[in-house]
Formats: structure tokens, C-alpha cells, sequence
């Protein structure tokens, strides 16, 4: 998996600006903590999984020359869990739409979150060393 670095830099109170290459966002919390002027950082794990799902089923309709029309999926946490509605418009017959529900448990953020996933803090400037990072 590639990705580009992202950066997140401080702002007013806790709102964050969020740079992704050339593509800027603001992450806030709602009032009263923050100001709402952006996604909320859980509203934004979700808006991967959800962009991720959307784009991973939509290439796998293609590929195989299906007529899905549209693709909508709906996020939100119940508890320690995620909710993910799906809503697939198109003359899809009952077997391709189950099917498309099974890829959407494939697609990378979902495999992603899915698992046990360690994350390597480090003082900036350290590059991290391979062996802590899992990489053999």
C-alpha cells in the first residue's frame, strides 16, 4: 500500500489543518469542545472506510461489467463497532449483490481496521527502524 505523508498542524483551539499532498482539510471537534469547523478524527476513520468500500466496489462492478449504477454507503459507530450500511442501485440480480457485499469485507481500509494494526511513535527526524515496524 502506498500513500502519501500526511501532515497535521495546529490551528485555533483544536481544530487541525490536514495536508495530503495537495489537498488541504480542517479536523475539528463539535461545540462545545471545538469550533465544528471540520470532520471530527472518528468522522474521519469513517470517511476512509466509506471512500475505501464506495471505490472498491465500484472497481470491482466495472471490471466485471456490471450495471451498478450507484453506490452509497452510510457510517457510523454503535458502541465499539462500526455500522456500515451499503445501498447498491442498479439491475443487479441477487447473487451479484451478494457478492458485492463480500468484496466490500475485502476492501484494504476495511482489512485494514479489521486487524491488529501496530503503530511506531518516534521523535521526528528518527527514522524508524525496520525490525520495530514488524518489516523483516
Amino acid at each position: 500500500m502506498r500513500t502519501r505523508d500526511v501532515l497535521v498542524t495546529e490551528r485555533a483551539g483544536v481544530a487541525r489543518s490536514v495536508a495530503v499532498g495537495p489537498h488541504r482539510m480542517v479536523a475539528d471537534e463539535p461545540v462545545p469542545v471545538g469550533g465544528d469547523a471540520g470532520p471530527n478524527p472518528f468522522e474521519l476513520v469513517l470517511a476512509g472506510l466509506g471512500t475505501c468500500t464506495s471505490m472498491t466496489l465500484r472497481m470491482y462492478a466495472d471490471r466485471h461489467a456490471w450495471p451498478l449504477r450507484d453506490v452509497r454507503v452510510r457510517l457510523r459507530f454503535d458502541g465499539p463497532a462500526v455500522v456500515r450500511e451499503i445501498s447498491l442501485d442498479g439491475d443487479l440480480d441477487d447473487g451479484r449483490r451478494q457478492r458485492l457485499m463480500s468484496v466490500a469485507e475485502r476492501c484494504p481500509v476495511h482489512r485494514l481496521l479489521s486487524a491488529s494494526v501496530p503503530i511506531t511513535t518516534v521523535p521526528a527526524g528518527h527514522t524508524a527502524d525496520p525490525a520495530d515496524l514488524g518489516v523483516k
